[in-house]
C-alpha cells in the first residue's frame, strides 16, 4: 500500500497515511530502542478505507537504529 497507492486485498485505491508518533510515557505508534521516548523509532500506518485492511512501516532511515538494538 505504501508503494502502490492500492490495498492489496480489495484493491481499493483510498489509502489513509497515518505517522507513526511518539509521545508522553511512550504512547502513541513506536518502538523504543533505548531508555527514553527520545530513542524511539516512529511506525507509520496505511490503512484501506473500504476493508480496513492496514500496514506498518518503518522509516529507512530508522531502520538501521532496529538493526542494532534488536540483533
Amino acid at each position: 500500500m505504501k508503494q502502490t497507492n492500492r490495498c492489496p486485498k480489495c484493491g481499493c485505491e483510498d489509502i489513509l497515511y497515518i505517522p507513526g508518533t511518539v509521545g508522553p510515557y511512550g504512547t502513541g505508534n513506536n518502538i523504543k530502542t533505548g531508555m527514553t521516548v527520545f530513542s524511539s523509532v516512529e511506525v507509520d500506518r496505511y490503512v484501506c478505507t473500504a476493508c480496513g485492511f492496514s500496514e506498518e512501516w518503518i522509516r529507512e532511515e530508522d531502520l538501521e537504529r532496529l538493526i542494532h538494538t534488536f540483533e
